[in-house]
Parts: structure tokens; C-alpha cells; sequence
């Protein structure tokens, strides 16, 4: 790295010259990576600490057209007390205008809440409309702000404009926490990937997230990998740690575990709590919880013995 950190993001051209000069990313050696890892054994005992991990770390989510404010309050009592004595979850996530109606039914509870902003998930908006409504969201008590970037603005290497945005959301956030998600589907390259991660944590991101769960592919095994390479290597040039949450497609028990060995292989065990490493799932929390009920009893639960999501 022939730039100083301090000094990246003083104009577009340093910015540029910064995230072009990382290393590029073997696309080949980082799938074949992913796959090996995806193919580790987890038995017994450690795989019933990894579901409750696992679960720990979700972000039960509801982004659909069609939500209610029963919806999201029957969500936040699952979140609280997804059943058979598992542990709540990490967070839901619900769109800016359901924020107030998570607060209340959370209230007193140590889930937190997240809310998309900033026009999820296109991204297409106004900088003064993104401020707007994330400032709106954290005044109606959400604690997490999931941003989408600026896809237009970084494919055609605008990267200060992207910057800008997230120091100007970040900004809004108050004591919110940031995710930033680069919607990697539409990133084309791992090497985009890479820099589009660097350009965020950069920017002062919290968090970096894979997708909206809109566009496919999301959270590919690859992707994640390529995320946790960025936030370890960041935390070993500045000292500062950033979370990572994929989100989209990650629906089963073993795409939960497939992830904990990622962070593990990858970042390394500090990365393995719920400050951070999150999933974003709308229906892998049932089947954590029916694989869990499974390693108790030895059976596995009826579809209509958990709630639908």
C-alpha cells in the first residue's frame, strides 16, 4: 500500500489509485478455498453450539411489499423467543416506516433492531432523501442502519461519490451502528468486491454486507470470504475491527455452519459473536430450530411445529 491511509480519501484520484493498488483476488484459489471449507464435518456437541451460535447471530428479516405492522410484531416475539429454549436472535430488520412498531414491541429486550435506508435497495435517491430517512429510522428507535451504496456511482468509478455518501450517512447514524451493503451481484469482479469493501470500511463503516437479498447471486461462500480477507486485513492496518454480514440465499442449517467455518478459517474467532458476524435470513431461523430439536429429541419436528416467517 504506497498511500497513506490518512490520506486516501483526499481526492478521487487518490481514492482510485489506493483501491486499484490492492492485491487482486484469484478467483480461481478463492472459490476452491470456499468450496474446502464449505466441506468441513461439524458433529455432536459442536454442531449443537454452533446452531445456537448460528442463531445468536441472525437477522431475522421481513423487506416485502406486503409487510404489516402484525407481521413485524409477531417477528420481534419470535426474535425474543424463537422456542424450545434457543437464544433470541441478534436483530430484525424491517423497512424505515415498521421501525417504531419493532421499538415498542422490543422494548425492555436485547434484540436490536435494523432498518433499511437510504432507497433499499435500488440506492437510486438523493443524498438529502437517504439522510432523511435514516435520521427518521434511528429517531424511531432503530439501532442499526443497513445502507445500500451507490452501484451506479461505483461501477463507473465514482468512488468519491460513494465515500462521500457513507460518511454522510455514517454521520446521520448517530450512535447507530452502519451497514453498508455493496449488493456484490452487481459488483461484476471479486476484485470490485474487494475494493468496494475497502472503499466502505474506509468510509466508516460498522458493518459490510453482501446483498439486499434482491439480487442474485448474494451471499455466495466466495463473496464472504473475499469480505473477511478485507476486514482482516483492514483491522491489521488501522487496529479497527468491522463486522461482516452476509445476506440472501443463506436458508439452511448448513449454509449457517458453512459461514461460522468461514469467519473461523478466515478473520479468525474473534469475528465469531454477534457484535461481529451476523446472518441475514428470513427462513434459516426455522431450520436452525428444527435441526436443533432434531440433536435433542432425535427427531425432527413437524413443518407446522415452528412459525412461518
Amino acid at each position: 500500500m504506497t498511500t497513506s491511509l490518512t490520506d486516501v480519501a483526499s481526492s478521487d484520484a487518490a481514492l482510485r489509485a489506493f483501491l486499484h493498488g490492492l492485491p487482486g483476488v484469484d478467483r480461481v484459489g478463492a472459490d476452491q478455498r470456499a468450496a474446502m471449507l464449505g466441506t468441513r464435518s461439524i458433529k455432536t456437541t459442536a454442531k449443537a453450539q454452533a446452531i445456537d451460535l448460528a442463531i445468536s447471530m441472525v437477522d431475522l428479516t421481513t423487506l416485502e411489499g406486503a409487510d404489516t405492522a402484525g407481521k413485524v410484531r409477531a417477528m420481534c416475539a419470535k426474535a425474543v423467543r424463537p422456542g424450545g429454549g434457543a437464544p433470541s436472535v441478534a436483530a430484525v430488520c424491517v423497512y424505515p416506516d415498521l421501525v417504531a412498531v419493532a421499538a415498542e414491541a422490543l422494548a425492555g429486550t436485547p434484540v436490536k433492531i435494523a432498518s433499511v435506508a437510504t432507497a433499499f435497495p435500488s440506492g437510486r435517491s438523493t443524498l438529502d432523501v437517504k439522510i432523511a430517512e435514516t435520521e427518521r429510522a434511528v429517531a424511531d428507535g432503530a439501532h442499526e442502519i443497513d445502507m445500500v451504496i451507490d452501484r451506479g456511482a461505483f461501477l463507473s468509478g465514482r468512488y468519491k461519490k460513494v465515500y462521500d455518501e457513507i460518511t454522510a450517512v455514517k454521520a446521520a447514524c448517530g450512535d447507530a451502528h452502519l451497514k453498508v451493503i455493496l449488493e456484490t451481484g452487481e459488483l461484476a469482479t471479486y476484485d470490485n468486491v474487494r475494493r468496494a469493501s475497502w472503499l466502505a470500511m474506509l468510509a466508516g463503516a460498522d458493518f459490510i454486507k453482501t446483498s439486499t437479498g434482491k439480487v442474485s447471486p448474494a451471499a455466495t461462500p466466495s463473496v464472504t470470504l473475499i469480505m473477511l480477507e478485507a476486514v482482516r486485513d483492514f483491522r491489521a492496518a488501522t487496529g479497527r475491527q468491522i463486522g461482516v454480514k452476509p445476506a440472501g440465499g443463506i436458508r439452511t442449517t448448513k449454509d449457517a455452519i458453512k459461514n461460522l467455518v468461514l469467519v473461523n478459517e478466515t478473520a479468525g474467532d474473534d469475528w465469531l459473536t454477534p457484535e461481529w458476524f451476523r446472518l441475514g435470513a428470513s427462513s434459516l431461523l426455522n431450520d436452525l430450530l428444527m435441526q436443533r430439536e432434531k440433536l435433542a429429541t432425535g427427531r425432527y419436528a413437524g413443518p407446522d411445529y415452528f412459525t412461518l416467517d
